[in-house]
Parts: C-alpha cells; structure tokens; sequence
C-alpha cells in the first residue's frame, strides 16, 4: 500500500515513532519534507544538428573492434519531486571515437524506454572531440506523458579541455551553461578491459 507523505506522518504520529513540537503542525512537516526531497531539473541543452528519429533499441552501442575507451552510463529518470518516471523514453547519441556523428545509420544512436524502476544503461565508447564543438559530450533527449520534454547533454569530468578542474573550466563550452552537466567518471575494470562508469540521473518538471 502506498501513502502520501502526510498519510506516513499522521501513521508514525498515531504509532509514537514521530513527536512533533507543539508549534509544528502535520501539514508544515509534510510540506518541509517535500520540499527537501525535491530534485533540481536537469538543465537545458541544445538539441544540435544531428539527432535523428527511430533510433534501434540498444544497450549495447559498442562494438568489437571499436577505436575509444569503453563506457558503461546509467542513470534513473525523476521527476521534481523526487519519483521516479518509469515511462521514459530517452534518446541518446553521441560522436564516435574520432568526433563524427553516423549520419547515414544508427552507430552510437538509441532510444530506451527505462522500465518500472527508471532505470537505464548503455555500453558504448566515450565520444571525441569535433571541430565545431569544444568538449566530449552525449546528446538526450527525454519525454514522458504528463512531463515537459527534457533536451540536455552530459559532459565528461575527464575531458582535457577542464585542465583537471571542470567546476572552473566547464565555461569553456559554451553549450554547457551547468556544473550539474559534468559527470565524474569512474574507471573501473570489467575483467577484460579498462571501463569510463558514467552516473548521470535525469530529472524532468511536470507540465
């Protein structure tokens, strides 16, 4: 059985696991803990030249043989208030090693619907550099009923352009308008070779 916030407290309050100042009311508590649940939105990007529609539905984007260190990203898709949004749909695409986009098919490109736990992850490589751009960077763009379209993009903590110290340095694209963009990565071995872990959670506001 699922409860609202309110419907949690008044139980814990009923039950003694909560006691409550004579100055604070049920309803106050209930607003103070929404409020510090709350999930900032993940900031705006542009949507670039070079997304394209109906894209496969992979997980797995590497493939043998393919130039570029590994990288595993995942995140979980929120909304605002901090619940997960299960019907997701989230596009994804990104440069191969060398800095260029698959124009003609669907190489590094996908589209995931996260599931009832808002979960998503790819395998892929981690994108170069191109010329028209200053940073390594993966394109999304995510939608869900009930939520206001989501375009972003999420760089890499890593990239040589930060010299080591992205919160300083992350100005230098301009398209990157947020620290909150900048991954850390974490490089982690998966038995055979050397991974980039990638952590980034999407956070959508309600229409």
């Amino acid at each position: 059985m699922n409860f609202t916030r309110r419907e949690l407290l008044e139980r814990c309050a009923v039950f003694g696991a909560v006691t409550l100042a004579s100055s604070v009311s049920l309803p106050t508590l209930a607003a103070a803990w929404d409020e510090a649940e709350r999930k900032k939105t993940t900031p705006h990007s542009e949507l670039g030249p070079f997304f394209k529609r109906e894209a496969p539905h992979d997980t797995v984007l590497r493939k043998p043989g393919d130039a570029g260190m590994p990288m595993a990203l995942s995140g979980i898709v929120y909304d605002t208030r901090g619940d997960i949004v299960p019907d997701a749909k989230i596009d994804i695409w990104h440069t191969d090693n060398a800095g260029f986009y698959d124009i003609d098919g669907y190489r590094f490109r996908t589209q995931l619907t996260p599931g009832p736990k808002a979960a998503y992850a790819i395998d892929s490589v981690v994108p170069g550099h191109y010329p028209s751009r200053v940073c390594q960077h993966v394109h999304y763009l995510v939608t869900a009923p009930g939520h206001k379209p989501l375009i972003t993009q999420m760089y890499f903590a890593t990239d040589p352009v930060f010299d080591g110290d992205p919160a300083k340095n992350y100005t230098r694209d301009p398209l990157c308008g947020s620290i909150d963009l900048v991954r850390p990565v974490m490089i982690k071995s998966d038995g055979n070779q050397m991974v980039a872990a990638v952590t980034f959670d999407l956070v959508m506001e309600r229409a």
